[in-house]
């Protein structure tokens, strides 16, 4: 059985006088602003490569979560912090790396074996394989 969760964004003006908004399905982010001072130059607003990281962070650790248990070992608390990283490269913004920082309590469980659940979590985190590579499809058209 498939889950679908949707989001939209609607940007209004240029690229570097415009502004937007972002909102969820859920209505846990309605209208958020985002802008490019937002997302280029660490201005007030949300942008989307820290939407992705939220993504991450949380997807991982519910990943970490799960093979914790699955090997008989149940976490107290994991905690995540995705950091993505947007640079330039070839005059093009792009997100060149994506730091996954966890610190997790977990009664009985020594570090060799920790770092290899997190390992497997990290590569089959839902999250990680989609930013690994994905099919994305589009439907595009112009209104008027």
């Amino acid at each position: 059985m498939a889950t679908e969760r949707s989001a939209n964004a609607v940007w209004n003006g240029g690229l570097k006088d415009g502004r937007g908004v972002v909102s969820t399905q859920s209505g846990v982010l309605k209208d958020q602003s985002y802008t490019f001072v937002s997302r280029f130059e660490n201005g007030a607003g949300t942008n989307p490569e820290e939407l992705i990281a939220a993504a991450h962070a949380g997807c991982f650790s519910m990943a970490l979560s799960a093979e914790l248990e699955k090997a008989g070992h149940k976490g107290d608390s994991v905690a995540t912090t995705a950091t993505v990283v947007l640079e330039f490269v070839n005059g093009a913004p792009t997100v060149t790396t994506i730091h996954l920082k966890n610190e997790s309590k977990v009664p009985g469980l020594d570090a060799a074996k920790f770092q290899e659940i997190a390992e497997g979590a990290k590569k089959n985190c839902p999250i990680s394989r989609l930013l690994a590579a994905a099919k994305i499809d589009l439907d595009a058209k112009l209104i008027s």
